[in-house]
């Protein structure tokens, strides 16, 4: 098990979820901190300079496990259910230059959280599931010839209305059916939407690679009240 630290650049939107701001800065802050990898966060391809990253990535002996993709949905406004095939066409391009990206710097990974899309007004959730399915499929053959995975994270009700729980996220994954399509538990949305942080990640482990962690709230694990080291000692034993 490798611990990351999420980053962004320094000019991320406020409503990014990260830890640290300035790539180069918190890169180094990570590794001094004694972290394994970085993940980053990013809304389009052109907010890293590939060469520089991976140099210091190099140097300070760490690893890139992921690239998250919340500032696609909070800043760019781009989202996969989105009945606009020219969203759909901006959002599928924006995606693939990130899962090139990942690819670029090591990273076997791209999280899928908000940007997945929501139920818009009037659409039923099997519509929602459709457009979203036609949408996602557009990309696995770039993940595929990259050898990347997207991963996508059920985000709590309070967020958003389409797939909170890691039920519905499993079955979504099960549905498309690709061997780069898996499932990114975050605890922080598990406390409240799954009835055992713990023995849900168990049942999903399977199609889990990768999890976000963050306490009850949403702060350092430690500065609120979930188990942690259950949660730990559970991931260990599967």
């Amino acid at each position: 098990m490798k611990i990351a630290v999420a980053i962004a650049t320094a000019d991320a939107a406020p409503s990014a979820f990260v830890v640290f701001r300035g790539i180069e800065e918190s890169i180094e802050k990570a590794a001094k901190l004694g972290y394994d990898g970085v993940e980053l966060a990013l809304k389009n391809k052109e907010q890293v300079d590939v060469k520089t990253v991976k140099k210091l990535i190099d140097a300070y002996g760490l690893t890139i496990p992921t690239i998250s993709t919340g500032q696609v949905f909070a800043d760019l406004g781009l989202y996969f259910t989105a009945k606009d095939p020219k969203m759909q066409a901006q959002i599928v391009d924006v995606i693939k230059g990130l899962i090139e990206t990942a690819a670029e710097v090591g990273a076997g990974l791209v999280n899928i959280g908000r940007c997945r899309g929501f139920i818009e007004p009037g659409d039923s959730y099997e519509e929602t599931e459709k457009r979203f399915i036609d949408v996602v499929q557009r990309m696995l053959g770039e993940a595929e010839a990259h050898n990347v995975s997207i991963i996508l994270e059920p985000v709590n009700r309070y967020e958003i209305n389409y797939i909170n729980t890691q039920a519905e996220g499993a079955a979504l994954v099960r549905k498309v059916n690709h061997p780069r399509f898996g499932l990114m538990p975050d605890v922080f949305h598990m406390n409240i939407e799954d009835p055992s942080i713990s023995g849900t990640l168990a049942r999903f482990i399977d199609i889990t690679p990768y999890i976000h962690f963050a306490d009850s709230n949403r702060l350092a694990p430690g500065w609120g009240h979930l188990n942690f080291m259950d949660i730990i000692d559970t991931l260990r034993a599967v």
